[in-house]
């Protein structure tokens, strides 16, 4: 069925320098596309006409714009959310995150990416990067729920062997699919994944076409670890192995060098900053106006709850946003339009979709756009609406979902999800979990 959002205030996403940014008028679609984009009300009659039986949803006092793209995040971990707070990284890890997922089974994981994918949703994202233990069960929940995914299967020296197999069916389960859902090679890190181990995955990856993602100078524990081993940093241990390249996602990438930056530029490396899991855990400031003035592909993601705690990307943009301006001392880096960027446009980039292809309102593009609801005391008066949306937007905010056509969440409900079950389900894992350590 077609639908008409009319009376909108849209933020396109596809202006550059003095151009408008937000304009009123209509989108319609049609399928899993955007077949109209104008501010000419007999165009929108037009299409009305054209597609009699249409479901036309008024948006007079809100805005429509692309959906958000979170380009790293471990959704199955809102199992472990303020499980382990306030405690550094090598310690969260070792005492607390992987003795909790070594009693995991893959219907818990199931159970946490589809507490996480619901708040994500409700949050206005429409297409989320994961990077996690038995993707191949989780290619179903993201189909179930109408998301868009890319799902890394993470390894480990001490499970590649398990999980490059999974890698390989949750590959063929995911083709027999919408289309929406693909699958990723997730190595964890350099410093946690031999050389060897590395170039197996790579070439998994290129056997099937697939995205390879992986944890890039997070901490200057991991940088110390790899000069040590290695004598390189990171990025140069991974380009030496030939891991570094377009279909390569590098989350956090905080302690790069000059060098480093020129290099992930060049090799066309997207970068997923993560401002609130680095700032949480202590790993320090990414360069992301160094990554940016470079060339680099620059988005932005929430990493998992359990180092953020949340998966909001409202949060996570005004957070990036007004970091960069802390940490160069420059109140005008990182603007609010560019940060929005970063979340839509850029992240559309990291999945691999072509320019215009996702991550903007244009005819032709997928049809991943949320609807906001503008008349909230916080995002009133109306000056600038970008910087609204940036600096004052909630997750709370958006009322309307739509991915590849499809209204999946509508008055901040989602079709076929009892959210009190739920969560009695998620509770009623991690206890068992919790009881078996």
């Amino acid at each position: 069925m077609a639908i008409l959002f009319s009376n909108a205030t849209v933020l396109p996403m596809t202006a550059s320098g003095d151009e408008p940014r937000t304009f009123t008028g209509a989108v319609g679609i049609d399928g899993d596309r955007i077949a109209l984009v104008t501010a000419s009300e007999t165009d929108a009659a037009a299409f009305r006409a054209a597609h009699p039986g249409l479901r036309e949803i008024d948006c007079r006092g809100k805005l429509l714009m692309p959906g958000l793209v979170n380009t790293h995040c471990h959704a199955a971990m809102t199992l472990q959310r303020s499980y382990a707070d306030d405690i550094s990284l090598m310690a969260w890890l070792h005492d607390y995150i992987w003795p909790f997922e070594a009693h995991q089974t893959p219907d818990d994981v199931a159970l946490g990416m589809t507490l996480g994918i619901v708040e994500m949703l409700l949050g206005g994202v429409t297409s989320f990067v994961d990077m996690y233990y038995f993707e191949n069960r989780c290619v179903e929940v993201a189909e179930r729920l109408g998301i868009r995914a890319l799902l890394g299967c993470n390894y480990f020296d001490t499970n590649i062997d398990e999980v490059l197999p999974q890698a390989e069916e949750a590959v063929r389960l995911a083709a027999a699919g919408s289309g929406r859902v693909r699958i990723a090679v997730a190595p964890h890190s350099p410093y946690t994944v031999s050389p060897e181990n590395l170039v197996r995955g790579k070439e998994l990856a290129d056997k099937y076409g697939l995205h390879l993602m992986t944890h890039i100078s997070e901490t200057q524990d991991e940088v110390r670890i790899v000069r040590e081993k290695y004598r390189r940093t990171s990025v140069e241990h991974l380009d030496r192995l030939g891991l570094l390249g377009p279909k390569t996602i590098g989350a956090h990438c905080v302690h790069v060098t000059d060098s480093d930056i020129a290099t992930l530029a060049a090799r066309g490396v997207t970068v997923s900053h993560n401002p609130q899991s680095n700032m949480k855990i202590s790993s320090g400031v990414a360069p992301v106006e160094k990554l940016r003035a470079a060339g680099a592909l620059v988005t932005i993601g929430t990493d998992g709850t359990c180092s953020n705690n949340d998966l909001d990307m409202f949060e996570e943009l005004r957070t990036a946003a007004f970091l960069q301006k802390s940490a160069t001392g420059d109140p005008v880096a990182l603007p609010a339009y560019e940060a929005l960027r970063l979340a839509t446009a850029n992240g559309a980039r990291a999945m691999g979709c072509a320019d215009g292809g996702l991550g903007v309102i244009r005819e032709g593009a997928l049809a991943d756009v949320i609807v906001v609801d503008l008349q909230k005391p916080h995002l009133q008066p109306v000056h600038n609406v970008v910087s609204n949306v940036v600096y004052c937007g909630k997750a709370s905010d958006v009322e309307t979902v739509v991915v590849g056509g499809r209204i999946v969440v509508e008055n901040r409900r989602i079709e076929g999800v009892d959210l009190p079950e739920l969560y009695r389900g998620v509770a009623g894992a991690v206890a068992r979990i919790k009881a078996a350590q």
